[in-house]
């Protein structure tokens, strides 16, 4: 398993609207999601930035790469655009993290 962690941004006033959204995730984005090899995905907020902090564990043999042609992936950053800073095909802007310490 491999963990990646990563930040994006959050429009100021979006929270209630961006959580309201991943609390319905839609099955289908979900199951996708699932069968790349995504576990234990979880996001954060940092209020005082609004800052997006995202951590997800993916199997060695992961298909994230595929996500972005999927349609449903598509389709989920168009809903999600006017709430995020995002790239020009739609995807959110996303900072890679390196860690820095790590107790297990």
């Amino acid at each position: 398993m491999q963990k990646i962690a990563f930040r994006m941004k959050l429009r100021p006033g979006h929270l209630a609207e961006y959580r309201r959204r991943h609390d319905e995730i839609w099955p289908e984005l979900a199951a996708a999601l699932r069968a790349a090899g995504i576990r234990d995905y979880s996001i954060h907020h940092d209020a005082e930035t609004d800052a997006l902090f995202a951590v997800l564990w993916r199997e060695d043999d992961h298909g994230m790469d595929a996500l972005p042609g999927l349609p449903v992936m598509r389709r989920w950053w168009d809903s999600m655009a006017p709430l995020m800073e995002t790239n020009p095909d739609g995807s959110p802007v996303s900072i890679p993290l390196d860690t820095v310490f790590h107790l297990a």
